[in-house]
C-alpha cells in the first residue's frame, strides 16, 4: 500500500500560527496516536520552511538525546545537532520538530531557552497522556501553542476521496436551509455510512483508498486499536483501563443514562478511578459527554463531571471495537449500513459520529436528562447533546433513522423554552423544517 498524505483543516491553523507567532512561540500538535502528528508536521515544514530538522525520541541515538541534558550553549547545541543529524538549518527560515517530545522531557523544557534564542522556529507532537506522565520533573514552557489533533472528519475525508465538491454543497444547503433533494441525499448518505465504517484513521483512510477492502481496513483498525489497549495497560498493569476502553460500545448499547463503571469492572467505584478516567480522556482516544444538571448558557458551570457518557473518538475504530472478539466477517454494523438497514438498537453508532463531528468542530459534549415540565410523568427524557448559540443553547436529538418524532426535543421545549436558539433533529433524510424544529442531515453534524 503507498503511502498517502491527505489534506487537513489543521494545515490552515499551523499557518496562522507561524504568521502570528513570528517565532516567539513553539507549536505543540497532540492528539492520539496514529492520527498523522508527525505526517502534517514534516509535511508543514517542507512547504513552508527553507530547511527543517526532524528528531524523532522514539528512536532518537543517545548522543542527540545527551545534547538536552545541557543548553546553556546555543552555538555548540545547534552545530552539533546538524552534525549528528546531517541537516543543515538557515537561521530565520528553518524550524525544528520534536517528534514524539514526551519520550524526552529535557527536550521540552529546552523550548524555553530556544525559542527566546530566536533561530528557529519549533514544532512538537506527541501524545498528550504520555507527556503528562513524563513532566513531573520538569519546568513547562510557557513559550507553547497547543493544538489538538483529530481524525479526519467528514470534509476531509471527502477531500480524501476526491469529493470535494460534495461538501461544498452540504455547506450551501445547511447555510441556506435549503433542502438536496431526495437523490443527492441519499448519495450523500451512502457516501456518510462508509466514513463511518473506514473511520478517519489515516491509515485506514489510506487503506480505502488503496484497495476499497472493508476486510483488510478492518485489519489495520484492529491493529490500531491493540496498540491503544497496550498503551492502557502500560498506564494501568491492573488492566482496568484497557477494560473500560473495550466495553465503551456495550455501555452505549444498554442505553443508560451514563457510563456505569460497576458493570464493567465488579465492585468498582468512579470515585476511586478518577486518576484512571483521567488518563483515558487524556489519551484523545474517547470523547467525554458530560451531564448538564442544569442546562444553560455556561454548560461547565451546570456540570456534573461523575455523570457522562464514553464515545469512541474515531467512528470507525468505534465499530470495529464493537466486534473485536470475533471476525470481520461477522460485524453486522458493516453489513446493516452498507445497506442502510440499521435497526434502533444499533442506533448508538450515529450517536458516537455526531460525537465525533461536535468535538472536531470545537463542541464541548454535554447531554442533559429531565422529568417533564408538568411533573405528572416520572419518564426521564434525554438530549443527546447541548451545544451553544451566544446566549441561548440548542438542544440535539440523534435518529438513526429517517423516522422524525421527537419527543425529548417537545419535553424540552416545554421546560426550557426561554433558554433556547434552535432545536435540532439529526437523522437520514434531507433538510427540513417542522414548526421551529431543523431537521439536518446527520452528515451535517460538522457544521453545528
Amino acid at each position: 500500500m503507498g503511502y498517502r498524505i491527505f489534506k487537513r483543516k489543521i494545515y490552515a491553523k499551523m499557518l496562522d500560527w507561524k504568521q502570528r507567532s513570528a517565532g516567539k512561540t513553539a507549536l505543540l500538535i497532540e492528539g492520539a496516536r496514529r492520527i498523522g502528528k508527525s505526517t502534517i508536521a514534516e509535511e508543514f515544514a517542507k512547504n513552508e520552511y527553507e530547511g527543517y530538522l526532524v528528531i524523532d525520541f522514539s528512536n532518537a541515538g543517545t548522543e542527540i538525546i545527551k545534547l538536552f541534558n545541557d543548553v546553556s550553549d546555543l552555538q555548540y547545541f545547534f552545530l552539533s545537532l546538524q552534525a549528528f543529524t546531517g541537516k543543515k538549518l538557515t537561521a530565520g527560515k528553518s524550524v525544528v520538530i520534536f517528534d514524539e517530545v514526551q519520550f524526552c522531557p529535557k527536550a521540552r523544557q529546552a523550548i524555553k531557552h530556544l525559542v527566546r534564542d530566536g533561530r528557529y522556529d519549533y514544532i512538537e507532537t506527541g501524545s498528550l497522556i504520555s507527556i503528562k506522565q513524563n513532566i513531573k520533573d520538569i519546568l513547562i514552557p510557557s513559550e507553547e501553542r497547543r493544538l489538538s489533533m483529530y481524525p479526519l472528519d467528514f470534509e476531509e475525508f471527502l477531500w480524501a476521496i476526491d469529493k470535494e465538491p460534495t461538501y461544498d454543497l452540504i455547506r450551501y444547503s445547511f447555510e441556506n436551509l435549503r433542502q438536496l433533494g431526495d437523490a443527492a441525499t441519499r448519495e450523500i448518505m451512502k457516501l456518510f455510512r462508509l466514513y463511518m465504517l473506514v473511520g478517519g484513521m489515516p491509515q485506514a483512510v489510506s487503506e480505502y483508498v488503496a484497495s476499497s477492502d472493508l476486510s483488510a481496513i478492518d485489519d489495520v483498525k484492529r491493529d490500531i486499536l491493540n496498540l491503544y489497549i497496550e498503551d492502557f495497560r502500560k498506564i494501568d498493569e491492573k488492566g482496568r483501563a484497557a477494560t473500560i476502553f473495550r466495553s465503551i460500545p456495550a455501555e452505549l448499547a444498554r442505553n443508560t443514562m451514563r457510563f456505569r463503571v460497576g458493570e464493567v469492572i465488579e465492585n468498582a467505584r468512579l470515585s476511586r478511578l478518577e486518576e484512571i478516567f483521567a488518563n483515558i480522556n487524556d489519551s484523545r482516544t474517547v470523547n467525554f459527554a458530560y451531564h448538564a444538571s442544569d442546562p444553560n448558557v455556561g454548560f461547565a458551570l451546570h456540570v456534573k463531571y461523575d455523570y457522562f457518557k464514553m464515545f469512541l473518538a474515531d467512528t470507525g475504530l468505534f465499530i470495529t471495537l464493537a466486534f473485536m472478539d470475533r471476525e470481520f466477517a461477522d460485524n453486522e454494523i458493516y453489513r446493516k449500513l452498507l445497506i442502510d438497514k440499521l435497526p434502533a438498537d444499533l442506533g448508538y453508532v450515529y450517536e458516537n459520529v455526531v460525537a465525533q463531528l461536535l468535538q472536531t468542530s470545537g463542541n464541548s459534549l454535554y447531554y442533559t436528562t429531565f422529568k417533564s415540565a408538568d411533573g405528572l410523568s416520572q419518564r426521564n427524557y434525554e438530549i443527546d447533546f447541548l451545544i451553544s448559540m451566544k446566549d441561548k443553547i440548542c438542544p440535539i436529538e440523534v435518529k438513526s433513522s429517517g423516522y422524525k418524532s421527537h419527543k425529548s426535543l417537545d419535553e424540552f421545549q416545554k421546560k426550557y423554552s426561554s433558554r433556547i436558539a434552535r432545536r435540532y433533529l439529526l437523522y437520514t433524510k434531507d433538510i427540513r423544517r417542522e414548526n421551529d424544529i431543523i431537521c439536518l442531515p446527520v452528515f451535517m453534524a460538522g457544521l453545528l
